[in-house]
């Protein structure tokens, strides 16, 4: 299993820092787990490959480029800062 762990800062709070990991088996695009926590409190969940389907095609957008921009978004890392925004609610 591999895993990411990445701090962000979510544009609706800031000042807040948040810790992100994504965990998957083969490929993101298998489906992943996730786990957002603030230091005091943790949120897990999971995302299914069927989700990932949905999504794409519910945002017109081609599977493999809507995985690949999942894998800037969630474990790219440090090289992503600034592109994409996350937002706590």
């Amino acid at each position: 299993m591999e895993k990411t762990l990445n701090r962000i800062h979510p544009v609706s709070d800031p000042e807040a820092t948040y810790f992100l990991q994504v965990s998957w088996e083969k490929d993101l695009g298998a489906g992943f787990g996730v786990a957002l926590s603030d230091g005091q409190c943790a949120w897990t969940g999971t995302v299914s490959e069927a989700e990932i389907s949905r999504e794409a095609a519910d945002m017109e957008m081609n599977r493999e480029k809507y995985v690949e921009e999942l894998k800037k978004a969630l474990i790219a890392g440090e090289e992503s800062v600034g592109r994409y925004n996350f937002a706590a609610s």
